[in-house]
């Protein structure tokens, strides 16, 4: 008795626990909710017929289930011995067999006609008002403007979640490991094209209140398409297992308004023009390790960590590393090329000036500082190499 009541406490303030930590976080900003049970709020036509068909083959699949056990549960009852039933004594019956082949052959059709029709739908990307590349690396999203109004855009876009938060020493937000720096900007009300590609492994590209979820291959190019049809700001997630950050890779598409959208396709072109860089430049090198630092921090630290002592066993140190110590044409080479067979992805989508300042920063961070040779590299060391 002592135990049972021991055991009911137990689960009871496990509960309380529970129902506390849950009053305590809030619904996510266009991304899920708190104790959600159905799917995402639909935003786009797609999505809500993906609803729709989750809840009518449900509802067929409940009416089956109880027809069919009430035929059982009722022929177990009314049909047993004790009552004096006796067994039928017939060979075949043409009319059932009918019946349980004609009735399940109608019920399949009847689900598969509106399926087909919204997979057909799914897949028609043409005659789309803005495309975007959306392409997966280990572990962010970049994305390119192919076609239609803000052609000619490009970035990346990181988990902005603060590292404080990750480690549990601050506490968490609403929208932890669920928001980026740089969001997708589309126009509400416009189909948008998303050719989905990938750098290193395989991602894929999920936005649930889209209906949208598009494996990226690398080498192989797949799409999909979307039009929101309310502004806001709408979450997902890589939705493939892609190596140690795969949870740290999360997806935001703002859906504003035409007028907005425009406004912001100027500001970004106005943007990239400014940061463009003069591939002539001979960088000072404070100016690279400045640079590097940021560069570092996007896009080596999650496998290399802060302190350039990566992961024992998994991803290599390159504090007191020899290629980092070593020639610079080495160092240069593995970042654009990669090593085959290992973890160490090619890095050359980053610009020569990126590449160069990240280089230059290891070369003269922790333990590295004052050692080894050619302490700086410039980016036309780095075009060269291409």
């Amino acid at each position: 008795m002592k135990k049972w009541l021991g055991g009911s406490l137990g689960a009871l303030m496990v509960s309380m626990l529970a129902s506390n930590a849950a009053f305590a976080v809030n619904d996510s900003v266009g991304g899920p909710k708190v104790n959600q049970l159905n799917l995402h709020e639909p935003v786009t036509s797609i999505a809500a017929q993906i609803e729709w068909l989750h809840w009518m083959m449900l509802a067929i699949c409940m009416v089956i289930f109880v027809a069919v056990f009430a035929v059982m549960f009722y022929s177990i009852w009314a049909h047993r011995k004790s009552r004096g039933a006796k067994p039928a004594s017939f060979h075949e019956s043409i009319g059932v067999e009918v019946a349980w082949t004609v009735i399940p052959f109608l019920i399949v059709i009847g689900m598969a006609l509106p399926a087909t029709k919204t997979v057909v739908a799914m897949k028609d990307t043409s005659n789309a008002d803005v495309t975007v590349k959306a392409t997966g690396y280990q572990w962010k999203w970049g994305y390119d403007y192919l076609n239609g109004e803000g052609e000619g855009i490009s970035f990346l876009s990181n988990l902005s979640t603060p590292m404080e938060q990750r480690n549990g020493t601050e506490p968490k937000g609403d929208n932890y490991l669920i928001e980026v720096d740089n969001p997708l900007v589309v126009p509400v009300n416009k189909k948008v094209r998303v050719i989905t590609t990938a750098n290193d492994v395989i991602h894929a590209w999920m936005v649930p209140a889209f209906g949208v979820k598009q494996d990226a291959i690398p080498g192989f190019v797949r799409d999909t398409w979307f039009r929101a049809e309310k502004t806001g700001e709408f979450r997902g997630q890589c939705a493939e297992l892609c190596g140690k950050d795969h949870a740290f890779m999360p997806i935001v598409v703002k859906v504003v308004s035409q007028e907005d959208y425009s406004k912001w396709v100027e500001e970004q072109k106005a943007k990239l023009a400014a940061q463009a860089d003069d591939p002539n430049k001979t960088w000072t090198a404070d100016e690279l390790k400045t640079r590097g630092e940021k560069v570092f921090a996007s896009n080596c630290v999650a496998c290399h960590q802060a302190n350039g002592k990566g992961v024992p066993g998994t991803f290599p140190a390159l504090d007191a590393d020899p290629t980092v110590l070593g020639p610079k044409d080495k160092q240069i080479e593995t970042v654009l090329k990669g090593r085959p067979g290992t973890a160490m992805a090619s890095f050359a989508h980053l610009s020569d000036v990126e590449i160069a300042a990240a280089i230059t920063y290891t070369r003269n961070a922790w333990s590295n500082a004052g050692k080894g040779q050619d302490p700086v590299v410039q980016p036309a060391d780095v075009k060269s190499a291409r």
